[in-house]
């Protein structure tokens, strides 16, 4: 069973890390690919490290399923119920684990005077004081270095 669970495991994680997507502040979806969006400026007010929890799509639960039941079906119907359970589990928190991420939170000052908090992924750094662009569109917004 090991012989066929263990790398079947291995490949629903990297499936699922494959669908993961990005909430990075330099990452578009295609859908936002020329659209019109707002742009506004302000001052970070302050930057915190947060955690970002990981997808649940239930992609890694069918697939940790559909894996662990082949795996423990290998003699019997008991088997491959009691492995498709633990192989649904197992993908389960698979997808969940391997879609975490490290996030900041800033909050910021707009020029407006109003003050906001955005999270994102946490790949760039921002410090207190520093100026911001926020580039957004139906309540999607990104923060960059101005």
């Amino acid at each position: 069973m090991n012989r066929i669970a263990i790398p079947a495991l291995l490949l629903v994680s990297m499936v699922v890390a494959g669908c993961a997507s990005s909430l990075s502040g330099d990452t578009y979806t295609r859908d936002q690919a020329r659209r019109e969006m707002s742009i506004r400026f302000g001052t970070v007010q302050s930057v915190r490290e947060v955690k970002i929890e990981g997808t649940k799509s239930h992609i890694g639960t069918a697939a940790g399923a559909a894996i662990g039941g082949l795996a423990g079906g290998q003699g019997s119907t008991a088997g491959a119920i009691a492995g498709a359970v633990a192989g649904g589990l197992a993908g389960a928190m698979i997808e969940e684990g391997v879609t975490r991420d490290t996030g900041t939170e800033l909050t910021i000052k707009l020029d407006t005077g109003n003050t906001i908090s955005i999270v994102q992924s946490g790949d760039e750094k921002f410090q207190v004081g520093q100026r911001v662009r926020l580039v957004g569109s139906s309540g999607n917004t990104r923060v960059t270095r101005e």
